[in-house]
């Protein structure tokens, strides 16, 4: 199961253009210009694909306090990268 998941966020990686894109293309870079190191610590990047920038974070607590800031956070991201549409955040492993 373990290889699996591996796999799985190995593929992810590949698909969000963490490995081998341009540091302009990642969107991990993008989130380090927007959010404190206390924010960055309670999210992970889970996908991009078609301008949706799919968010896994930590907890109840932290989804909320980010939802609130979604639109401030999606108009800063979207100076980074213009392809950029929406922001999904989701409960999730970081």
């Amino acid at each position: 199961m373990e290889h699996l998941k591996g796999t799985v966020d190995a593929l992810m990686a590949g698909l969000s253009g963490k490995n081998g894109g341009l540091a302009g293309d990642n969107p991990e870079q993008w989130l380090k210009k927007a959010l404190t190191k206390k924010e960055l610590r309670h999210i992970k990047v889970k996908y991009f694909s078609k301008g949706i920038l799919g968010l896994s974070v930590d907890s109840s607590a932290w989804l909320y306090i980010l939802s609130l800031r979604k639109e401030e956070l999606l108009h800063t991201l979207k100076q980074e990268h213009t392809g950029l549409k929406n922001i999904n955040f989701r409960i999730g492993e970081i």
